[in-house]
């Protein structure tokens, strides 16, 4: 299962550098939510203990799919 991030996404780009399988990317224009490749996601399984997106994200948008 991938993570997702919702609609309360602040495009703050805090979560981008910390993804370490690069699955998050930046919406087409400034200001837009970010976004999770679920077909890339790996939940930062073998890298950390939990999601670090989810971690760091200042309004807990990042979540289970």
């Amino acid at each position: 299962m991938a993570l997702t991030i919702t609609e309360d996404c602040i495009a703050c780009g805090v979560c981008l550098p910390e993804c370490p399988v690069s699955a998050i990317s930046e919406g087409d224009n400034e200001g837009d939510a970010y976004s999770i490749d679920s077909n890339v996601c790996v939940e930062c399984k073998g890298h950390y203990d939990e999601p670090k997106c989810a971690e760091v994200c200042p309004v807990d948008a990042c979540v289970p799919a």
